[in-house]
């Protein structure tokens, strides 16, 4: 690959001309057509993404990673990772999930400070597990300005159409406004914006609380044990004096300003894929674009976002167990797929090896897609797997 093809879209200034670059598509990079002013917010929440958290920084007690970037780094800074997060819960008397902990919470943490026997412990009374991989970011701003009138007109609760699909809407109260919005980022859909996304991850995945979650996340650690075990009880997200701005301001504005990964190479067989992908109904739950909202910012005005997904909630035979948010325990979000060819492996719980294994766990209301991948020609499945392959 020549020098030219990896620069990028960040504004440059040289000798004080604004030089706007094209990108070269590659994951990781800024979204085109970007300002200074939004390349630097960009640079500030790389560094931020990539920053190895310490105790003295707040990490822990208890914590799945130290830094964003351990969970979400392939095949760049902000995609996938193979770190797996742990769920845990029960059922009650008539099989109905219960949570372990009383605030409903369900997260059980890998790792500890090395201190004050702070490792959380899973109940023996669970009988409920879940693993869930990290979801890819290239493309958030774009998903986060998606109107929620765009989503709740693709609800179909009672399947009217009498396909098998009858997604829904996951309606979340943002807990950074108060509003009660459409979720469109997580497993199961449990938040709608990026600051309240990024804001919970750094609790809940690195034990560092901040304005919008001022709370330890610490279940499997009794109250106690978190009163010698948590060091720095108090906020740990502190404002930079130089910026003004806390690591969850930074963290939002990497993933609004990150950039899908561009489409691969699309041959013959990959457009014949994508006809054969909506005629077996694959495309009744990944949408294949959506559209962003007006906005005073060109680059999320009125855009075409082909992310391959309604962002609503199904069971299609994969779901987890675990209540949360406006899902219930075998509901999924419909996961996008663009930027597929960087992942593996696949399913939320990262046990599918391959695209078909993936596509045989489908069921419920993903039942008639499945059958029709399997009933069809062996020319034509391969051909299908040739447009997953290009996204």
């Amino acid at each position: 690959m020549s020098k030219q093809d990896f620069v990028t879209a960040a504004a440059l200034v040289v000798f004080g001309v604004v030089l706007v670059a094209q990108s070269s598509g590659l994951p990781g990079e800024p979204l085109a057509g970007i300002t200074p002013v939004e390349f630097e917010e960009f640079r500030l929440g790389q560094d931020d993404f990539l920053e190895v958290e310490t105790t003295d920084e707040g990490l822990g007690p208890a914590f799945n990673g130290t830094s964003c970037a351990v969970c979400h780094s392939v095949p760049a800074v902000g995609g996938s990772g193979i770190i797996a997060e742990i769920r845990a819960a029960t059922r009650g008397p008539r099989g109905e999930f219960v949570a372990l902990h009383p605030s409903g919470e369900t997260l059980f943490h890998l790792f500890s400070v090395p201190s004050h026997s702070c490792q959380p412990t899973i109940p023996a009374e669970a009988t409920i597990f879940a693993r869930r991989v990290p979801i890819p970011l290239f493309g958030a701003g774009l998903v986060e300005a998606i109107p929620d009138e765009s989503l709740l007109a693709l609800e179909d609760p009672v399947d009217r159409n009498r396909d098998g699909v009858s997604g829904r809407a996951a309606i979340v109260t943002d807990v950074a406004t108060g509003e009660r919005r459409v979720g469109r980022f997580g497993w199961k859909a449990q938040h709608a914006t990026l600051i309240t996304f990024g804001a919970d991850a750094y609790r809940n995945e690195m034990g560092i609380t901040n304005d919008i979650f001022p709370t330890e996340l610490a279940v499997g650690i009794p109250a106690d044990r978190m009163r010698v075990c948590d060091l720095i009880p108090e906020t740990e997200d502190k404002r930079d004096p130089r910026t003004g701005r806390r690591g969850i301001d930074n963290f939002a504005s990497f993933m609004k300003f990150l950039a899908p990964a561009a489409r691969g190479p699309i041959g013959e067989a990959a457009r014949l894929g994508e006809q054969i992908f909506g005629a077996v109904g694959c495309a009744a739950c990944h949408t294949p674009s959506l559209a962003t909202g007006p906005s005073g910012n060109p680059l999320f005005h009125h855009r075409q976002v082909p992310l391959f997904s309604d962002l609503l909630l199904h069971d299609i035979a994969t779901g987890d167990g675990i209540a949360q948010g406006a899902a219930a325990p075998e509901e999924i979000r419909t996961p996008a797929l663009w930027g597929l060819r960087f992942r593996r492996p696949f399913l939320h719980d990262g046990s599918a090896a391959t695209l078909e294994e993936a596509i045989g766990r489908h069921g419920n209301e993903a039942e008639l897609a499945r059958r029709g991948f399997e009933r069809a020609s062996e020319s034509d499945r391969a051909a299908l797997l040739a447009f997953l392959r290009s996204l």
